[in-house]
């Protein structure tokens, strides 16, 4: 097939997209990926790129990469937020057009978590070119808009709405990355377009002969303490606050340590509390390259994932609980709802309510108190549990697989 991928964020940012065209692109498709200027997270534009100009690179064989004119995230701030997102549509809808002037695509794939804006573009290609139109909808808009607290008034949280209900109806397929995103998505589309099509595991967390070292003093703290290893984005829906907690009520466990890795716009704000608290049991240890993340995680003694309690991150699955499981290590998943039913299903760990400091503690404290055989079982059913559900190359050829069948019944139906 030939595949177009509209993507506001691709590599070298760390997001699964990248692995799914890898898989597609080995699997001997064409892919053309058309995407902004790497600036994510750290909101400024990674060394070698501008934020004006087109660059035109290649991903891996046989995948062009379109990198079209980009505004930073900057430092964070709803407006710096906002501009990004505009920008990477403004230039999308003037530059795509001509950059892709005279070729065709069996169908477009927009991934798309925020901001639901990216698949703008995205709209007038498929209507140009006349292709199949399917958008990866990893993110409610517009609850998740209102839970963290973005957008706060009812009548922009209306228009949003809207403009969702306008981008869902101009796809022809929405591949939901959770089963409980149905309801939500239904509001705003027809429930024949939903398909159910989960985040894949990055492959590097399969492969045991990751053997990338780890920072001196990091590997010294981790041989020394039980290390709780938190690894992403450290923003508003990742109940950050809890986590604080339960850290100030593990004061007298001398043993655990709260490891978290990654960055985000709270960084400054948990720096704050762990100097003001006196909380020597965590650790900020700042971002990693993906390649080390598989090393870091089967050397942690278990793995954390939170939400905060908003009814909005009950229907998601973090894509990290994926790369969790992969990696053989028993998992805390302070969370409600469908991420914490996948840690249930795979037996893969412990799980409790969203945003509750004094569960997330007791959490921590029972698996710190279980053998390491019984941690272990844990970590083996979790792997086993992620290659039979989030494989990336059986993700790969069933995205095709679905794509054949709906642009073949499109053709069918139009014929009529």
């Amino acid at each position: 097939m030939k595949i177009l991928v509209v993507s506001q964020y691709f590599w070298p940012e760390t997001f699964i997209i990248n692995d799914l065209v890898r898989a597609l692109a080995r699997q001997g498709h064409e892919l053309v990926v058309a995407t902004g200027k790497p600036n994510y997270p750290e909101g400024y534009v990674y060394e070698g790129y501008r934020s004006a100009g087109v660059v035109r690179e290649e991903f891996v064989e046989g995948v062009e990469l379109l990198r079209i004119p980009l505004r930073p995230r900057k430092t964070g701030g709803g407006l710096n937020l906002i501009c990004n997102y505009l920008s990477f549509v403004f230039s999308g809808l003037l530059c795509l057009p001509w950059l892709l002037r005279g070729r065709h695509f069996d169908a477009i794939l927009v991934f798309a978590p925020s901001p639901i804006t990216a698949a703008l573009p995205a709209i007038l290609l498929k209507y140009l070119k006349r292709s199949y139109l399917a958008i990866w909808v990893q993110d409610l808009w517009p609850e998740s808009l209102a839970a963290t607290g973005f957008v706060k008034r009812p009548v922009l949280l209306r228009a949003v709405g809207r403009l969702v209900q306008w981008i869902y109806a101009c796809s022809d397929m929405l591949l939901l990355q959770s089963e409980a995103f149905r309801a939500s998505v239904a509001r705003y589309a027809a429930k024949t377009k939903a398909v159910y099509y989960p985040n894949p595991v990055d492959p590097i967390f399969f492969r045991d002969d990751m053997v990338a070292s780890l920072p001196a003093a990091l590997d010294s703290l981790m041989q020394s303490y039980f290390c709780v290893v938190f690894a992403g984005n450290l923003g508003n829906a990742q109940s950050l606050d809890s986590i604080v907690d339960a850290a100030r009520l593990l004061a007298d466990k001398k043993r655990i340590r709260l490891l978290l890795v990654g960055t985000g716009s709270r960084l400054e704000w948990l720096q704050q509390q762990v100097a003001i608290h006196g909380l020597d049991n965590v650790v900020l240890a700042g971002r990693f390259p993906s390649e080390v993340m598989p090393a870091l995680f089967k050397r942690a003694d278990a793995l954390l994932v939170s939400l905060a309690p908003d009814e909005i991150f009950s229907k998601t699955v973090p894509s990290k609980i994926q790369s969790y499981l992969a990696a053989g290590r028993p998992i805390i998943a302070a969370l409600n709802g469908e991420g914490a039913r996948v840690v249930k299903q795979a037996g893969a760990g412990l799980t409790c309510p969203a945003g509750d400091s004094r569960a997330l503690a007791d959490a921590i404290c029972e698996m710190f108190e279980l053998s390491p055989d019984q941690r272990q079982i844990m970590g083996v059913a979790g792997r086993a549990f992620a290659r039979e559900h989030f494989e990336i190359d059986q993700l790969a050829s069933r995205l095709v697989t679905l794509l054949r069948q709906e642009i073949g019944s499109s053709h069918k139906a139009g014929k009529q």
